[in-house]
C-alpha cells in the first residue's frame, strides 16, 4: 500500500474515553508524516505498528493542546531509540519556542537534529519535498494562527512508464477552521479531503463562536473543491448521535465518511 492515511484520534479538546485527540498519519511509499500530535499519539502508533523511526516529518497546524501535547512524547520515544535521521517539524513560529523548551529540558542524549520550519502564509505554500510527495501549508481561519497541509504524491517518469494509467495520489488536512471561501479552491480535486466537523448544524452559532466548522459546512467545502471523498473528525465529547452527523455531511455531499480512532484509509 503506497499511499494510506492511518487516524491517530478523532475528539476534540475535552477528553474523553473511547477516543484520542487530534493525530494521523499518512504513509506514502513506506515514509510516514505525522500530522498533528494529540495525548497519546505514540501509544496510538503502536497500536497501528507505526515505526517511529520511519516519520520524516511532523506537522503541526496550531498550538492548542489537543494537537500537540503527545509531541514530547514522542520526541523522546524517537531519542530512546537511537533515532539518527533528522526529523523535519513544520508549523506556527510558535512553535519554535515549545521545541526549544523541550531541547533545554530534555534533549540530553539525543542524536538526531530536530529541524523546525516556521511557517508563515497568506496564500498556500510549498514547504517540504522528498522522493515521492511535495507538502504545501496553508492558513486557517481559526482562533489562533492555523494551518492546514495538502500531500501531493510525485510520480516519476520511470514510474509512469511502467504504470502509465497511474493516478497521483493527493490529501488534504484542514484542521481546526471555520468556513471562508478560499480554502475549496486550496484543496481543489483532493482524492481524499479531511475537513473537522466539531459540531452538528444545530450548534452552528457555537462554530462560528470558537473558529470551528459544523458537518454540513465541511461538506460544502467538500463539494465545492470537487474532492473525490471527505472524512471528519475532531468531534466535539457533546456530540452522541454521530449517524446524525454523517447524514448531515452526505446530504450535502454523499461520498462523506466519519473517522474512527485506529481506522485504516487506503488511496
Amino acid at each position: 500500500m503506497n499511499f494510506t492515511l492511518t487516524i491517530m484520534g478523532t475528539a476534540s479538546a475535552m477528553p474523553i474515553s473511547d477516543r484520542n485527540p487530534s493525530a494521523q498519519v499518512l504513509a506514502v511509499h513506506g515514509r510516514l508524516f505525522l500530522l498533528d500530535c494529540g495525548e497519546g499519539t505514540q501509544q496510538q502508533m503502536r497500536r497501528a505498528h507505526l515505526s517511529f523511526l520511519k516519520v520524516e516529518a511532523v506537522f503541526i497546524s496550531h498550538i492548542h493542546g489537543d494537537h500537540l501535547f503527545g509531541l514530547f512524547g514522542l520526541l523522546n520515544t524517537m531519542a530512546m531509540y537511537g533515532r539518527t535521521a533528522p526529523l523535519y517539524i513544520y508549523g506556527p513560529q510558535a512553535l519554535g519556542s515549545v521545541l526549544n523548551f523541550y531541547r533545554s529540558f530534555f534533549g540530553e542524549g539525543t542524536l538526531y537534529e530536530i529541524v523546525f520550519t516556521a511557517v508563515d502564509c497568506r496564500e498556500p505554500q510549498l514547504v517540504h519535498t522528498s522522493k515521492w510527495l511535495t507538502v504545501s501549508a496553508f492558513p486557517l481561519n481559526h482562533k489562533i494562527e492555523c494551518y492546514g497541509w495538502r500531500f501531493d504524491e510525485t510520480v516519476t517518469e520511470r514510474h509512469r512508464l511502467e504504470n502509465p494509467a497511474y493516478h497521483a495520489k493527493s490529501f488534504a488536512y484542514c484542521s481546526d477552521t471555520a468556513p471562508f471561501p478560499e480554502l475549496a479552491g486550496w484543496v481543489r480535486g483532493v482524492d481524499l479531503l479531511y475537513h473537522e466537523a466539531t459540531y452538528p448544524a444545530e450548534m452552528a452559532d457555537k462554530a462560528a463562536a470558537r473558529g470551528h466548522s459544523t458537518g454540513e459546512q465541511a461538506a460544502r467545502c467538500a463539494r465545492d473543491a470537487g474532492a473525490a471523498r471527505l472524512l471528519i473528525g475532531h468531534y466535539s465529547s457533546r456530540i452522541t448521535d454521530f449517524d446524525a452527523l454523517l447524514s448531515e455531511c452526505r446530504a450535502v455531499f454523499p461520498d462523506s465518511v466519519a473517522g474512527q480512532d485506529g481506522e485504516v484509509i487506503e488511496f
